[in-house]
């Protein structure tokens, strides 16, 4: 009797051990989740890695923007001109000619082509009319680049539309920068503000306050 009660003894001691080597296999089920999710640790770095260079992409893109605005800031961005006159205003419905020869013409026409995105137009007209004050070869080169940087290329978010055969001339321009290098480009957006914008400039709530603004100040006086 006491052996079979010793077997009996050992045989409990043996099936209380199977859940302790169960528990003691943990650690080991825990190492190998651990090398898994090293393993994913070193995925996300290598994902994080990518998404680093996206991020840099996106710096380097943000950077070229702002050398383009950067560059902009010596052309012409806004004009000096007196408050207009009731007549300047009135004058200005008569025809684009009499609202673009004034300043203050230019400069309340600008502000409504901002309201439509398309102020790069004026920017660009504006920029062509100073490269024709150039004399200087060197100043006139350097302004030619700018301006075909800024309002030409494709790659410019201020990009003036214009159709093939003016960019085709434009392209043989540069190869020897002049005053007149843009003088087609520049006619042709002339041409599209006047048929396009400013119709709806002269329609404009921006416009008619003005013109309200000064008739009831000519009155008072």
């Amino acid at each position: 009797m006491p052996p079979m009660g010793s077997e009996r003894m050992e045989m409990r001691k043996r099936q209380m051990s199977v859940p302790q080597e169960t528990t003691d296999c943990t650690p080991g089920q825990h190492e190998v989740g651990n090398r898994g999710s090293n393993a994913c640790c070193f995925c996300w770095c290598c994902c994080c890695s990518c998404s680093c260079l996206t991020v840099r992409n996106q710096e380097d893109e943000r950077t070229r923007r702002a050398s383009h605005e950067l560059r902009a800031e010596g052309l012409p961005t806004c004009e000096e001109s007196p408050t207009p006159t009731l007549e300047e205003v009135n004058a200005w419905a008569q025809s684009f000619d009499k609202l673009m020869i004034t300043p203050a013409g230019r400069n309340i026409f600008r502000e409504f082509l901002r309201t439509e995105f398309s102020e790069e137009n004026m920017l660009f007209w504006m920029a062509c009319e100073e490269l024709k004050q150039e004399a200087n070869k060197g100043v006139i080169e350097e302004k030619a680049r700018l301006i075909y940087e800024d309002y030409i290329s494709i790659l410019s978010p201020k990009e003036v539309s214009l159709d093939s055969r003016v960019r085709e001339v434009i392209n043989r321009n540069m190869l020897e920068p002049s005053q007149h290098t843009f003088d087609d480009a520049q006619l042709q957006i002339y041409t599209l503000m006047h048929r396009d914008s400013y119709p709806r400039f002269m329609n404009s709530a921006l416009y008619k306050d003005l013109l309200q603004s000064l008739s009831e100040k000519s009155i008072e006086a």
